[in-house]
């Protein structure tokens, strides 16, 4: 699961669910989906936690130490609340950009869904780009995955992306079930997004190719730096999220919903590098 080239490379940064992007001298580690304050919502729920950021934050140094990046990019739910900013927030969000800006020069958000008001809560030399995402070197494109992507993130060779928090269910011959996060690879077609998008916009496909949208491009679908995070079990009825037509559950963000991206095929990783198959393979076995 690696892309490579004389001059730049991107990888996992195994066994964290981090990606390492270099060029030249440009060190770019990505994480995504931290989802800080999420302890509120269970607070709600009458279950009490304790903040776990110190947790959070020690698995991200862990991940910095191993690359010792000088750009950190956080792709998408920072925080964890939609459409407020609670207390807790208030407090940890500003608390963990202080502490990664200790150890990072420069630290970028892309926002997600979760990301509203996100601004006030961090510090004025952390940029936050538009959620339609960004191109590094004109190769990897990276955005949340809520929102459709620019397009030139879409003529990108390589895709970055968050907002599913994949994971597979494993049961036991007592039926246990246990779910892991895990690294999706599939491969999609740019020019079928286009006449996708166009559609959208015209209703009918208008929209003249492009350079760069040929052939077959990769989407790298990220696992959450939070890991007490639940997921979409991949292997089991296609996901959470709303129900198509066909009475299954349609998958998140309108990215992966064009149906351009091949998902059927989709390679699945665990955090250590494990190879477990495609998506048809375990939703076979499941």
């Amino acid at each position: 699961m690696r892309a490579e080239d004389s001059k730049n490379w991107i990888r996992p940064l195994f066994p964290y669910p981090a990606l390492f992007l270099r060029k030249d001298s440009e060190r770019i580690l990505i994480v995504a989906d931290l989802h800080i304050g999420w302890e509120v919502t269970l607070a709600e729920q009458g279950i009490h936690v304790p903040s776990q950021l110190t947790k959070l934050l020690m698995r991200l140094k862990e991940a910095i130490s191993k690359c010792r990046p000088n750009r950190l990019i956080l792709l998408g739910d920072v925080k964890h609340t939609v459409g407020k900013v609670e207390l807790a927030e208030w407090r940890d969000v500003p608390e963990f950009f202080e502490e990664v800006l200790g150890i990072v020069p420069r630290v970028d958000v892309i926002p997600g869904n979760h990301d509203g008001d996100l601004e006030p809560l961090t510090p004025s030399s952390v940029r936050i780009y538009q959620p339609t995402g960004i191109s590094l070197w004109g190769k990897v494109g990276l955005f949340h995955g809520h929102a459709w992507p620019g397009l030139d993130v879409l003529a990108c060779q390589t895709l970055v992306m968050a907002h599913l928090h994949p994971v597979v269910a494993f049961r036991d011959q007592f039926n246990y079930r246990i779910i892991k996060p895990v690294w999706i690879k599939a491969s999609f077609k740019p020019e079928s997004m286009m006449a996708v998008l166009s559609k959208r916009r015209h209703g009918e496909n208008t929209m003249a190719p492009a350079e760069g949208f040929e052939g077959e491009h990769k989407v790298i679908v990220m696992p959450p730096l939070n890991e007490f995070l639940g997921g979409q079990p991949i292997n089991e009825d296609g996901s959470r999220g709303k129900r198509s037509g066909k009475g299954e559950r349609e998958l998140l963000g309108p990215f992966l919903r064009s149906g351009c991206v091949n998902m059927e095929e989709a390679e699945v990783y665990m955090l250590d590098g494990t190879y477990l198959g495609s998506i048809g393979q375990l939703r076979a076995f499941s």
